[in-house]
């Protein structure tokens, strides 16, 4: 079973809680975020971002490694749940992850600026 197999089966069970599929909010904790919309999921994520970076800076002292590994499952999985809101799904991420895959992190912020200044009619 790859990684990849366990994301695409998550992400078909938060597609199954939308509230348009029979997702019931009062029973589903990701039916009552997309129920709730964009602003509570999307406060969620900002939430386990921070505690992502609270707990990196924990292991870097000694800390649990373990925890900072829930705390980025738990980043995924709420970012999931955006993903699934505009109609996207861990395959687009990944897809785009294999993109970018051997190009330089800086030729590729470059490239980006670039297309951003072209687009803006510089």
């Amino acid at each position: 079973m790859s990684a990849n197999d366990s994301l695409a089966r998550l992400a078909a069970v938060i597609e199954s809680r939308k509230p348009g599929r029979g997702g019931d909010p009062d029973s589903s904790y990701v039916a009552r975020l997309l129920h709730k919309g964009p602003d509570a999921f999307l406060k969620k994520i900002g939430e386990e971002a921070t505690e992502v970076v609270m707990a990196a800076k924990d292991t870097g002292h000694g800390g649990d490694p373990a925890k900072l590994v829930g705390e980025v499952a738990d980043l995924w999985f709420h970012s999931m749940i955006a993903l699934a809101h505009y109609g996207l799904t861990p395959a687009d991420v990944i897809a785009e992850l294999e993109r970018r895959e051997g190009t330089s992190g800086i030729e590729e912020k470059a490239l980006r600026k670039a297309m951003q200044r072209e687009g803006a009619g510089e």
